[in-house]
């Protein structure tokens, strides 16, 4: 359960971080992972152009950058965008209580099944997530159809 309530103020930083991608032409997804109190314990951003690594998602970097945890079900993840199902299957397996998502419009992803699976999932609908992914989408489609894994 969320102790810490201002969501807008977490997914600030996750937009800072969507943006950074974005300037260094990659892919504007940015996720934040916090304690229950708010606390930054990580940040990070898409990075699969710029390292040319499949598994950099933005949540997983802000996982990575976080360090290690002795439990994570009273941390919350921030993430502009709707977590896809590697990023949704990193939640489940690390038992992560709860995900503020900035939009779902452009892209649902896991988030039925994580809310099936117990998983606090609160769904901002953020104008400004929402236009950032949707003019990536329409200016560099195939990149994007890459990253979800469509032909």
């Amino acid at each position: 359960m969320t102790t810490f309530t201002n969501h807008q103020k977490l997914l600030a930083i996750a937009l800072e971080e969507a943006r950074s991608g974005l300037a260094q032409g990659g892919i504007p997804v940015g996720a934040a992972l916090f304690s229950a109190d708010g606390i930054l314990l990580g940040r990070g951003h898409n990075r699969r152009v710029q390292d040319g690594d499949p598994s950099s998602h933005g949540e997983t970097d802000a996982f990575r950058k976080a360090g290690r945890q002795k439990t994570y079900k009273d941390k919350i993840l921030v993430t502009t965008l709707a977590p896809c199902w590697y990023c949704s299957g990193l939640i489940r397996q690390f038992n992560i209580g709860t995900v503020i998502i900035g939009e779902s419009v452009n892209f649902s992803g896991g988030i039925d099944w994580l809310r099936q699976n117990g998983v606090n999932v609160i769904d901002i609908n953020s104008t400004e997530c929402i236009d950032m992914m949707a003019n990536f989408i329409n200016t560099h489609n195939e990149l994007w159809n890459e990253d979800i894994g469509e032909s």
